[in-house]
């Protein structure tokens, strides 16, 4: 008769080896328990592989790689006895051996990953001909062929634009430049609404490019923001233009830019209470309009937060305004001030709230949910503005987010992170939402949170939750097969493919996260963590319009005397009209267009 033990299911376990006996391999989890792997005849392995690289083969070797201290990935199945779970394994991901460091710590791990997505994305947009933006379309497939669907999103555009830009910053590849530029033109020239009464640029949602003619859509058509003008829409409509403006300098670019951000102030701010509203209906520009429904009067995270790691950071790298730097202190003051839960009843932050700054716990889907990749975004983004503002709030709270979070937003098996779970504990546990699924971008939150923090702090603690989270996301998010990476996987790594969770372009996924964590991961991993020189590259149009006539080659808000600039090139040959310390060049003045190449290292290393 079969016993309620007599089932089986398949399952991944990630640690580092403690130790080996024969065919019993005894792993340390991310959480810190201790599970054993049973090897069999049949068991292979195989290194961790960046996209584009071949597959590597170990299984004859895994003797030796499964010593202590290497870390791993193992998936199979997993056999209930009244003794515990017994773990066999299928397969061996070994991402790096005894003594060894893991691959993503190289330099140049992140910027090739980079260029697979940009070569990706501008094959699956513009096959290998012209780049012409009207044949554009914000979903693509997973294989990269494009839907039915005849639809160009600003924001997609933009996200793209931000990639292809970023790319071209770490590789100096100047076809990744021309898609960014030819992408910035087409915002320009197609999806931007001037006011000349009210002095203020806005970008319309998207184009229907499917009939006879163009059909725009000025108000939003996703579905939390039908018919309404959403904060977050006009925010990631310039991520691109900034990124690509940090590059070029095109006067265009930076009046359209600055065009925005009016828009914001004067439409968006609440000048009483502080922060931004969510919407604004798209007649009136009124952030109370009945039409609005529930997000009438109403502030959140996005709307406040993501102005600074969209476009905010950049623009005051590639500017150095002081005005830019006072928006980002207001933002991330209003973040400290009225987002942790003053209660000490969650252990995440609010993330909607009421005109006043009351929460709001009944909204939409989100209810009293915590989104997790949100409450690690506040944390690096508080990080790397106590580089340029440091206070007190901003460091506390951001640290106390990055000790919290393993422990309610993490898999501690498995390695990865979750998506949505319940704000409130049950039972000491912070149940999901609807899944426990992981998807692509919570993934990067968790990277460059503890990525920033640990360049940052010098902590070894984060420093071990960057290298975990990296792991994971390099082990199992990464398309070998098609390209590009995975929207979402289940909890133990197998990609999910259904619904629109099934693309690799939608109103949700372009190349922004992806692109983002590469560039960054890429910076911070150098100059901050390894302490290893980074070469940058820029190409600033002959009517470039920088302030006071400077290129500000900083990568990011680093902070102060951590990193200097040590050389630069123009069109290949040396030049010496730089100032190490502020890492700005004064361009030369002839007018023409230049390719520069900044090579920054370290402060104190050796040159």
């Amino acid at each position: 008769m079969a016993s309620d033990l007599d089932f089986t299911f398949s399952d991944t376990v990630a640690g580092r080896v403690l130790a080996r006996r024969g065919r019993r391999v005894e792993l340390r989890t991310p959480g810190g328990g201790t599970v054993v792997v049973h090897l069999t005849d049949v068991t292979y392995g195989q290194r961790l592989r960046n996209l584009g690289d071949p597959y590597q083969d170990v299984t004859g070797r895994l003797e030796d790689l499964l010593a202590p201290g290497a870390l791993v990935f193992s998936h199979g199945p997993v056999y209930p006895h009244e003794d515990g779970l017994h773990h066999q394994a299928t397969a061996i991901v070994v991402v790096s051996g005894p003594g060894e460091p893991p691959p993503y710590e190289s330099p140049g791990w992140w910027t090739a990953q980079l260029r697979q997505f940009a070569r990706f994305y501008r094959r699956s947009q513009f096959g290998d001909g012209p780049i012409d933006f009207n044949d554009y379309r914000t979903e693509i497939r997973g294989g990269g062929d494009k839907t039915a669907i005849h639809v160009q999103e600003t924001d997609t555009i933009s996200r793209m634009v931000y990639g292809m830009a970023s790319a071209f910053t770490l590789t100096g590849e100047q076809d990744f430049l021309d898609v960014a530029e030819a992408g910035s033109a087409y915002l320009h020239d197609h999806l931007r609404s001037v006011d000349p009464v009210e002095d203020v640029v806005s970008w319309y949602h998207g184009l229907d490019v499917g009939g006879p003619r163009p059909r725009a859509f000025y108000a939003s058509e996703f579905g939390d923001d039908y018919r309404a003008i959403p904060a977050y829409e006009q925010i990631y409509a310039l991520v691109g233009l900034v990124q690509t403006y940090r590059l070029t300098g095109a006067p265009a670019l930076l009046a359209d830019i600055e065009g925005t951000i009016r828009l914001f102030e004067r439409f968006f701010a609440d000048r009483r209470l502080g922060g931004y509203y969510s919407h604004i209906d798209p007649v009136t520009l009124d952030p109370h309009h009945a039409s609005l429904g529930p997000n009438r009067s109403r502030k959140n995270w996005n709307s406040v937060g993501d102005h600074a790691p969209a476009y905010l950071f950049n623009l005051y790298s590639a500017t150095g305004d002081e005005r830019y730097r006072r928006m980002l202190e207001h933002t991330f003051d209003m973040i400290v001030t009225h987002m942790p839960d003053r209660s000490g009843g969650s252990p995440f932050v609010d993330e909607r709230f009421h005109a006043d700054w009351t929460p709001d716990r009944s909204w939409g889907w989100q209810q009293d949910r915590a989104v997790v990749g949100h409450n690690l975004k506040i944390a690096w983004n508080l990080m790397r503005m106590n580089a340029t503002m440091p206070k007190p709030a901003y460091r506390e709270l951001a640290e106390r987010i990055g000790r919290t979070m393993p422990d309610v937003g993490r898999d501690p098996r498995r390695g990865g992170w979750y998506d949505m779970v319940e704000r409130q504990p049950d039972h000491g546990r912070h149940a999901f939402v609807w899944h426990d699924h992981k998807t692509w971008w919570q993934q990067e939150q968790a990277i460059l949170a503890y990525l920033v923090l640990a360049g940052n702090t010098g902590d070894d603690g984060f420093l071990r939750h960057a290298e975990e989270a990296s792991a994971f996301y390099n082990a199992f998010f990464l398309d070998h097969d098609e390209g590009a990476v995975h929207f979402s996987v289940l909890a133990d790594g197998v990609p999910y493919h259904v619904g629109g969770e099934r693309l690799k372009g939608s109103h949700a996924m372009s190349m922004y996260h992806k692109a983002e964590l590469a560039y960054l991961a890429e910076v911070y991993g150098r100059l901050l963590v390894h302490r290893e020189p980074l070469d940058l590259w820029f190409r600033p149009r002959a009517d470039a319009d920088y302030p006071q006539g400077l290129l500000r080659v900083a990568p990011d808000v680093l902070p102060p005397g951590r990193v200097v600039l040590e050389s630069v090139r123009v069109d290949g040959a040396p030049y010496d009209d730089f100032d190490p310390a502020s890492l700005a060049v004064r361009l030369p003045r002839d007018r023409a267009r230049h390719l520069v190449r900044a090579r920054l290292r370290p402060a104190g290393s050796a040159p």
